[in-house]
């Protein structure tokens, strides 16, 4: 029997077949169960921030698990306060924003959700989302998720929540008094990394505004200092009422939080929300040692140079597949000229690298924030590569005029 077998077997089905069997990771690199040695742009999809087994993240698991790992929300822990007074600090919410602690995104905006209820009352029924979002797929964040084939199999979804276009124009006609909330990403990772149109945040903050609706930011994927400033709102000098977090926070640990801003603060009173494991000590002292590690090593200002680097060094490659890059940082959206996404990550794993592909035409990057000239040259190696394997799968399945 296999390590396929197995996985066939034991685990649920909802993932698909797994692609490998890794057993050791170390910065940017993964090795397999073979001993063959891959270089990670994925980072667990946006995860791992630190790469793999940076001693910041084992040093804060180690010293923690030895010391405190969970009480309870019945009771406060240090860290759970160092990484809210962390938190708050980074998203700029003021002394009157407030964190609470999750273990996942989908769990963040489960929190963000119900904070939106909360805010509209009888009286505001409608939340808005986008067409294409993604936040989760729990049965409260797949009724925001603008995605109706994986609606589908569980309707009916949670109700009043309506979808519609990425524009201002759309966002102008659809705003009223009845909206509690706008859920809205920065960029659309999931949909295939696509940013947002010129100055919608902005029109976002404006006519939530006018209309006493929420702006809340999914900033799961976009956050920690991925596109280039610590969260992505950043970028458009606003002021939301509320982000979600997670993925980068913890660099490999399970945690989420949603942050509140001082208009949305005072919503949530005892027994609205909870969490068994939300915010406890093991968790919070891992995630304010990652925060801490990105913001000591200038990952964030690393992250905005090197998404530069490696889209300049993508655009630079002479291939007839690539149509363009998308994205801030290290997030990078590689759109494709042809429907071989899939292809091209099948022949980037036999080349010994990790991508993406978020859907038939994008390749999705998200490497750890350390990442540098190493890393970026070895990447465009291995991708030019499987995008010369890809070429020449096409050519070969291509029929000619003397073979048609």
């Amino acid at each position: 029997m296999s390590w396929q077998d197995d996985a066939g077997r034991d685990l649920v089905r909802s993932f698909g077949p797994r692609m490998a069997m890794f057993t050791r990771g170390q910065g940017a690199y993964l090795w397999d169960d073979q001993g063959k040695q891959y270089l990670d742009f994925l980072a667990g999809i946006a995860v791992n921030s630190l790469g793999h087994a940076h001693p910041v993240f084992v040093n804060a698991i180690t010293e923690q698990a030895a010391t405190l790992a969970h009480v309870s929300n019945y009771f406060a822990t240090e860290p759970q306060l160092a990484l809210a007074a962390t938190l708050k600090r980074l998203a700029g919410t003021g002394d009157d924003g407030r964190v609470y602690f999750a273990n996942s995104g989908a769990e963040a905006n489960e929190a963000a959700f119900k904070l939106a209820r909360l805010h509209g009352g009888a009286d505001r029924p409608r939340i808005l989302a986008f067409t294409n979002a993604f936040h989760g797929r729990t049965m409260g964040t797949l009724a925001l998720t603008g995605k109706p084939a994986m609606q589908e199999p569980f309707l009916p979804m949670a109700p009043g929540v309506e979808f519609i276009d990425t524009t201002v124009a759309a966002l102008e006609s659809a705003l009223d008094d009845r909206v509690a909330a706008v859920f809205v990403e920065p960029i659309k990772g999931e949909a295939g990394v696509i940013d947002l149109p010129e100055g919608f945040l902005a029109a976002a903050r404006a006519l939530t505004e006018q209309h006493g609706a929420l702006l809340i930011i999914d900033e799961i994927q976009t956050g920690a200092g991925r596109t280039g400033e610590w969260f992505a709102f950043q970028h458009d000098s606003i002021t939301p009422d509320a982000i979600t977090v997670a993925k980068g926070i913890g660099g490999g640990f399970p945690i989420g939080a949603l942050i509140t801003f001082p208009t949305a603060s005072d919503l949530f009173y005892p027994g609205t929300h909870g969490s068994t494991f939300g915010g406890n000590a093991l968790g919070t002292a891992v995630a304010d040692a990652v925060l801490g590690e990105i913001e000591d090593a200038e990952l964030v200002s690393n992250a905005a140079e090197r998404g530069a680097q490696l889209r300049a060094a993508i655009d630079a490659i002479d291939s007839e597949l690539i149509a363009g890059c998308r994205g801030r940082g290290l997030l990078v959206g590689i759109a494709l000229a042809q429907p071989v996404a899939k292809a091209l990550v099948e022949a980037a794993q036999v080349h010994g690298l990790i991508i993406n592909a978020p859907n038939d035409e994008t390749i999705r990057l998200v490497p750890a924030l350390t990442i540098g000239d190493v890393e970026i040259d070895e990447f465009i190696e291995l991708f030019t590569a499987s995008l010369r394997t890809v070429e020449h799968a096409l050519l070969i399945d291509t029929p000619t005029e003397d073979t048609a």
